[in-house]
Order: C-alpha cells, then sequence, then structure tokens
C-alpha cells in the first residue's frame, strides 16, 4: 500500500514550492498539536519528516532533500548567531571557570566512555577512538529549539547556550587527533597510504582557525551596516542577506557554519549597544520559527525507520556511553568548579540531542577512510550507519529532556510561547 502510494506521489511530480508549503503548513499543526501531549513541537516537526520522508511517503525524497539543503545551512546559520548573541563577556564572566570545566569535562567525558565501551565491545582501537571523537557533538538547534519555544530564561538556559555553542568547536578538535590516530594506527598495520599525524592534524585546525577569523570578520561587518539603518524593519534585510553571505563563504572554503555565525554574533552583542543587539534579535525571533519548522521536518525526513534494526548491540554501546559520559560530565564538571546546584542536576539533559554535526563527521570517515583498505571502509560502514541510526533515538529523547530539565530548574516562565 505505502510503496504503491509513493509511486502515485513520484508521479504527480510535485512542484519543489509545493512541498516547502506542504511541510511548512504541516509541520506547523502537528507541532500545535503537540501541546495536547506535552510534547516539544519540534517532536510534530520530526513526525511529519518521517512520514513525509523516504521511510513512508517519499515525498521528501532523498532528490528532495538535496534540493532543499540549503534551508538546513540557512536554519543551522541563524540557530548559530543566535547562540551567539546570547555569549556576552560580561556573563560568562558571571559563569565564570564552571563553563569552561563543564565543556571540557563533558566533551572529553563522553569521549573517553564511548571509546572504552566500543573497544571493549570491538577489541578495535581505530573504531573505537572514532566513535568516542564523534560522541562529543551535539546538535544545537534541538536545545535552543525548547529554549525559544518555552522562552526559558535563567542561569541554566545561559550554561545551555554556553555549553552548545562551544563543544562543537572543542568536538571538531578531538575528531580530528582521534581520526589522524585512527587512520596512523590502520595503515601502520598495512593496507593504506600512509599520512603523517601532522598533516591529518592541520585541516582540522586550519578549519577552527580560519573559521574564527570569518566570524570576527562577518560580525564586525554586519555591525556596520546594522548601526547605519534608520528603519527597524530594514534589519532583517542585512541580517538575512549577510548571514546567507557568511554561510556562503563557509561552503566555498569548507569551513564551519556553526563556528563562523556563532563567533559573529559574539562580536555582535560584545562590541555593539544594547538597543541595537535587541533590534537584531527582534528580528531573528520573527523569522526562526519558520526556520525551526522546515529544518526539523527536513531532519525527520532523514531518520529512516530501516536504519533501525541495523542498530544493534554496537549502537546500544554508543547510545548508553554517550548518554552517560555527557550527563557524568556535565555534572562533575559543574560539580568541581561549584556551579550551582541545577546546572549540575539538569544540564547534562539539555545537550544529548544530536544529529547534522556528527553525521557529517560520520561521512567524512566513510569517505576517508574507505580508501585505507578493507579495515577502514568496515569502520566507515560502522560508524554511518551506527550514528545515522542513534541520531533517531538522540532527536527525540534529546528535545523532551532539555524541557524536563528547564521545568524542573524553574527556568520555564510560561507553558508555550505564543
Amino acid at each position: 500500500m505505502v510503496v504503491t502510494l509513493q509511486h502515485w506521489i513520484h508521479s504527480l511530480g510535485l512542484p519543489l514550492l509545493m512541498i516547502a508549503g506542504i511541510i511548512t503548513m504541516s509541520g506547523f499543526y502537528t507541532g500545535k498539536i503537540m501541546k495536547y501531549v506535552k510534547l516539544p513541537s519540534i517532536i510534530g516537526f520530526m513526525i511529519v519528516g518521517v512520514f513525509l520522508g523516504p521511510s513512508l511517503l517519499n515525498i521528501l525524497s532523498n532528490e528532495v532533500q538535496n534540493s532543499f539543503s540549503f534551508i538546513t545551512d540557512i536554519a543551522l546559520s541563524f540557530v548559530a548567531i543566535s547562540i551567539g548573541l546570547e555569549l556576552k563577556f560580561s556573563t560568562l564572566k558571571k559563569q565564570g571557570k564552571s563553563i569552561i570545566w563543564i565543556i571540557l569535562s563533558e566533551s572529553f567525558m563522553a569521549f573517553i566512555i564511548v571509546t572504552a565501551a566500543v573497544y571493549i565491545f570491538t577489541k578495535n582501537l581505530p573504531m573505537a577512538l572514532i566513535f568516542g571523537s564523534i560522541a562529543p557533538a551535539s546538535a544545537p538547534a534541538g536545545t535552543v529549539a525548547i529554549i525559544q519555544e518555552f522562552k526559558a530564561k535563567g542561569s541554566l538556559t545561559s550554561a545551555l547556550y554556553s555549553v552548545v555553542g562551544f563543544d562543537d568547536g572543542l568536538g571538531i578538535i578531538i575528531f580530528g587527533f582521534s581520526s589522524a590516530i585512527a587512520s596512523h594506527l590502520i595503515t601502520s598495520t598495512g593496507g593504506g597510504h600512509s599520512e603523517s599525524i601532522l598533516n591529518l592534524l592541520s585541516e582540522p585546525l586550519l578549519e577552527i582557525l580560519f573559521s574564527i577569523l570569518l566570524g570576527f570578520l562577518s560580525g564586525f561587518v554586519l555591525s556596520f551596516l546594522a548601526r547605519k539603518i534608520s528603519q527597524k524593519r530594514d534589519l532583517l534585510i542585512i541580517l538575512f542577506g549577510s548571514v546567507l553571505a557568511i554561510t556562503g563563504f563557509c561552503k566555498i572554503f569548507n569551513l564551519s557554519l556553526i563556528l563562523t555565525n556563532m563567533v559573529s554574533g559574539m562580536v555582535i552583542v560584545n562590541t555593539q549597544n544594547r538597543k541595537l543587539v535587541e533590534q537584531l534579535g527582534d528580528q531573528m525571533r520573527n523569522v526562526m520559527p519558520l526556520f525551526f519548522v522546515m529544518f526539523f521536518v527536513l531532519a525527520g525526513a532523514n531518520l529512516h525507520l530501516a536504519a533501525l534494526p541495523s542498530l544493534g548491540i554496537l549502537g546500544l554501546v554508543y547510545i548508553v556511553g554517550r548518554t552517560t559520559g555527557l550527563m557524568s560530565g556535565a555534572f562533575f564538571g559543574a560539580l568541581i568548579s561549584g556551579a550551582e546546584s541545577k546546572i549540575r542536576k539538569y544540564l547534562g539533559m539539555g545537550i544529548l540531542s544530536q544529529a547534522g554535526v556528527a553525521i557529517g563527521l560520520s561521512l567524512i570517515v566513510k569517505q576517508e577512510f574507505s580508501q585505507l583498505g578493507p579495515m577502514g571502509a568496515a569502520i566507515g560502514t560502522a560508524v554511518i550507519t551506527t550514528v545515522t541510526a542513534s541520531s533517531i533515538f538522540f532527536e527525540i529523547i534529546g528535545p523532551v529532556l532539555t524541557k524536563f530539565g528547564l521545568h524542573k530548574a524553574g527556568e520555564i516562565t510560561v507553558t508555550r510561547a505564543k
């Protein structure tokens, strides 16, 4: 029945604009329905994506998803710059060393625990290192969407902005080092082209460096242009055009669009007057709900139900190890740095979402390790399959736990943003 319906829909050849309208309207109303079962709206968005995706109706086929990939880039860019606008140095100074300790602790604890667990299970050190290095990567869009939907405010909310903003940068560094070591271990045992660890490490480090530099430059340029605007409504045009341009540069030079846009937002909030920052924030809040609907519907379409059976024991090891590492690491970092009680208890719940960055890293592994012989190819296949399947779990449970933690911390002041 489903296959027949897929063929019929495919034969209609729906225009992309019509599909965009379908995903926007169906996602919006399904998100509204979620309030009756006390779930975040983004769960409804992803449910629509699963129904419209290849798993069921296939309206959002892989080809259509590729055509809409720019929406994902734009949404992540706006998420990143909105995080940056929350990272005021005076606020970070109040949070003090606790944020640094939490970021280091949760990232490295996830890396260590997942690496150890996968190694015990597989006895394959290169594979264990790769899984461990992907574990710290988070999906900031899910956390930010919950914060904005429920208008959360408070110290835990500020800490979440900081952690999900910075841990991807640290995660990329961990991945760069670990993948270099894993690649060296594979090639040193035969069956692949050997490359020095120094050369392998240089690429991720340069990516981070140039992303930060571009973020600083774009932040000052956007600030200069925004100050010249006399009409408040024109700020959206400047903001939108600037974000598109920044993201385009990142795509051309293979830089991190999340890190670049986050640094851009940090430059703005720390160098411009409060009125301009608030005006930019108001404009972003007007357009981000639309991007959230489309982004999470497309994210749901990527959650292939057929991948669930392939999760297996290795997937469960990864899920348990990553969850344990992130939550215990966040608790330990908050404890030793003297962070307040609610941050110790609930911050770990808000950083479990994982999708885009992790899947992107696993695709890199699949592409690059396939050239390292049979062992590298096997690792690439295992990583892409497991990370894709486990993302289904993390993208569902992550937002739910984020909302629960913020509610228990008393930082959700309204039932739902109107």
